[in-house]
């Protein structure tokens, strides 16, 4: 552990319990929106390439893929 804290700033120790769940939320909604995109071939606004690239957009993405991108199945 000491070479953890000597390697990670004193600052940013104070916000891993926030940071580390927020960075697994985020990259499971971009996974599981990549997966959605690779395995669908409708959407309802926009194409593949759009949202391939808006997935990679912080958390953002995945969730706007999800709410208005996602086509009926």
């Amino acid at each position: 552990m000491d070479s953890l804290s000597q390697s990670i700033p004193h600052y940013l120790i104070q916000y891993l319990p926030f940071l580390i769940p927020l960075l697994i939320l985020e990259v499971g909604l971009m996974a599981a929106a990549l997966i959605h995109i690779f395995t669908h071939k409708t959407y309802k606004r926009g194409n593949r390439v759009i949202w391939v690239i808006l997935s990679f957009v912080q958390i953002i993405g995945p969730v706007l893929y999800f709410t208005i991108g996602k086509g009926d199945e």
